[in-house]
């Protein structure tokens, strides 16, 4: 697909739920003039002025390269502080708020993700299991092969598959969102759309991110477990972590209660709209899930803090593999399963796993042990020189870093 933001393409692209490789995701400077900063407070149990304005000065930053509205929560051993600017609603002039919901997009992979593990280390699965042992014939035609593809593979996006939202008509413009918005789509429909081209290489030869590998990832869970994607993220990881304000809906085209809406021009196809609502199913394992900030930092300090996982299961979603193509943005990035591993400029790393939709990206990042952690969510189209990533990117090094 085209838009008129290749650089960010290149950037924001990998760690997309409906785009991928090939995103519209429009310039910022389309939701025009920035929203005036709406400042929230700190509710953490930190006494460190210093820290929550730091924290408030960033999220300001980010606002002024073009957001419509951001949320961000920093969490560590003295607890959490949060920061807020713009708003969350246009039409009703609504200030973002701490406990917003909003969608997480490919954060969503991070939850499948440790699904699959989870069923890994029941001995339910493999992660050398081929996709064809479980999907027999879903993955064939135009070269492509279910045999030679593992579950590892999948979870890692070293399978070669074709990115499905790399053809998707409904990301192409304002009009064709507004056309296919409400669709329903099958995980069979989705991964048909990736059979339609051949490989982009063969299985384990690079990295290259594909939301068609988490698609199938969701279709094996509910092979192996008999139930869906959503229904075993929510058993296993939204239930027990009691994550009231998460959810994995299906076709569902709301945000229920409070939460930030998303805003895009499609590139300028058209004027800016609301692209909030919309069919998740398009998504589906790749990134249909809705969550807050709060929520996000429990979840990734309770997998990175050992508490859903098996150790070796784990080890297993931190081994990594260099991933050249997010350089652009993460200089030095490397993918486990369903995890980035981003360096610091402190020294070490962090994981977590970002996500973009049309109007929105979510970002986050936890420390090695899962005591510190970052979770941010900004609306609008961001600005055409990377310099919304960037912004973003500042917030989370400086707060892992302090």
């Amino acid at each position: 697909m085209k838009t008129k933001l290749t650089s960010r393409i290149v950037a924001t692209t990998l760690v997309t739920a409906l785009a991928g490789i090939g995103l519209t995701l429009p310039a910022a400077g389309a939701t025009g003039q920035a929203a005036k900063p709406t400042h929230g407070k700190s509710h953490g149990k930190t006494l460190n002025k210093g820290h929550d304005k730091a924290l408030q000065a960033d999220v300001d930053a980010i606002l002024k390269t073009g957001s419509v509205g951001v949320v961000a929560q920093s969490t560590g051993p003295r607890g959490s502080r949060y920061a807020t600017a713009g708003v969350a609603d246009k039409a009703t002039g609504a200030a973002a708020r701490s406990g917003d919901r909003f969608r997480m997009a490919s954060a969503s992979k991070t939850f499948v993700a440790t699904v699959v593990l989870q069923l890994v280390g029941e001995g339910r699965l493999s992660l050398d299991d081929t996709v064809e042992h479980w999907l027999p014939g879903v993955v064939s035609g135009n070269g492509n092969d279910g045999s030679r593809i593992t579950v590892r593979q999948l979870l890692q996006h070293t399978s070669g598959l074709f990115n499905y939202t790399a053809d998707f008509p409904m990301l192409t413009s304002v009009d064709a969102y507004q056309a296919g918005r409400y669709t329903t789509w099958t995980p069979e429909q989705l991964v048909g759309i990736a059979m339609r081209h051949a490989p982009d290489f063969e299985p384990g030869a690079k990295w290259s991110y594909s939301n068609t590998n988490y698609i199938l990832a969701g279709m094996i869970i509910e092979k192996v477990t008999g139930h869906s994607w959503e229904q075993q993220v929510t058993k296993r990881i939204i239930r027990p972590l009691g994550l009231r304000d998460t959810s994995a809906p299906t076709t569902d085209s709301r945000i229920r209660g409070r939460h930030l809406h998303g805003y895009s021009d499609f590139g300028k196809t058209g004027p800016t709209i609301d692209t909030t609502a919309f069919n998740p199913s398009a998504g589906g394992a790749a990134g249909a899930m809705i969550g807050t900030t709060a929520d996000l930092t429990r979840f990734y300090q309770a997998l990175l803090g050992g508490k859903l996982l098996r150790p070796a299961q784990l080890a297993e979603m931190r081994t990594t593999v260099r991933a050249a193509e997010m350089d652009p943005v993460w200089p030095g990035a490397r993918y486990g399963l369903g995890l980035m591993e981003v360096p610091l400029t402190c020294g070490g790393v962090y994981y977590g796993h970002g996500g973009d939709l049309p109007g929105s990206t979510t970002r986050d990042g936890v420390s090695q042990d899962g005591r510190r952690a970052v979770v941010l969510h900004a609306t609008g189209d961001g600005a055409s020189d990377l310099s919304t990533e960037k912004a973003q990117n500042n917030l989370i090094d400086g707060e892992l870093c302090a």
